[in-house]
């Protein structure tokens, strides 16, 4: 297939432009800074926020992976952000959607529970947490993301387009991933109980939205990807009881099993996360 990749020169769009060349696809970069490599038979530098942008990169494609989104809330203006994420996301999926694209894989974000940036510290109301739990969001990022989660619904029942939201938590890999996992060890509190020790490989991510692309789904899909295990070498059970106690355990958490129920994920594209820092 020829696959518009947008947020081709971020950390996941170098690893989902491998995934994608090394799966055979023809590869369209658009990114606001300059794409770096040669594989791309198109590369588009510009603001997914100009329509004229978008619709030249969206040209002759098959399928999205869409990627490029401000990626936290840490920015002087949060109206700003909230409106750039919102409008490039209903740019590219508008777009997919009047251009024919039968198919788009979207980076959404477990953020959009609000439990991540919440101006105070929250917990999930169970674990391990799925796509059904309550919304908490207060943030603009999280915000953000729901709205992205909206719009693919909105814009599938306009066009029918296929589209399958990822919430992803903290992606990383090589030293990127070391970094996280060493501030972890160190401090298993700070920012970490809000995400819930959540992560995941890059190459995972990268893996799941190929297998988006070509998985037999119909319809406006959201789904958990992250690892099956967390970041910190506490057991799941020590964490749970001093970070969020009294909070209901639906199922057992052995060892140092996530927090985020990933079947949704293996079940509709038939792919479940295998990386684990514990073993590399």
């Amino acid at each position: 297939m020829r696959v518009l990749l947008t947020g081709a020169a971020g950390h996941i769009g170098g690893y989902a432009l491998d995934a994608l060349c090394a799966a055979g696809h023809e590869v369209v970069a658009t990114d606001r800074v300059p794409v770096d490599d040669p594989r791309p038979v198109r590369v588009h530098t510009g603001d997914l926020r100009d329509a004229a942008l978008v619709a030249e990169a969206m040209d002759g494609a098959d399928a999205v992976v869409h990627l490029g989104a401000v990626p936290h809330p840490n920015v002087p203006d949060a109206a700003e952000l909230f409106a750039t994420n919102c409008l490039t996301a209903y740019r590219v999926l508008d777009q997919a959607g009047r251009a024919g694209v039968r198919r788009v894989a979207a980076a959404s974000s477990l953020s959009a529970l609000g439990l991540a940036w919440a101006p105070v510290p929250l917990s999930p109301r169970y674990v391990p947490v799925d796509e059904e739990h309550p919304v908490l969001v207060q943030d603009p990022y999280g915000l953000s993301k729901i709205a992205l989660e909206e719009a693919a619904r909105a814009l599938h029942r306009r066009y029918g387009t296929d589209i399958v939201c990822m919430r992803f938590p903290f992606v990383g890999a090589d030293d990127r991933l070391a970094r996280h996992l060493a501030a972890v060890a160190a401090d298993p509190g700070g920012r970490n109980p809000a995400e819930l020790w959540g992560w995941l490989d890059t190459k995972d991510a990268a893996e799941a939205l190929c297998r988006a692309l070509t998985a037999d789904v119909s319809g406006c899909h959201v789904v958990n990807v992250a690892a099956t295990d967390t970041s910190s070498p506490l057991p799941t059970a020590q964490l749970l009881a001093h970070h969020h106690p009294g909070v209901p355990v639906f199922t057992e958490l052995p060892g140092h099993a996530g927090l985020f129920d990933v079947s949704a994920c293996a079940a509709l594209l038939g792919f479940t996360p295998r990386r684990t820092w514990r073993t590399a």
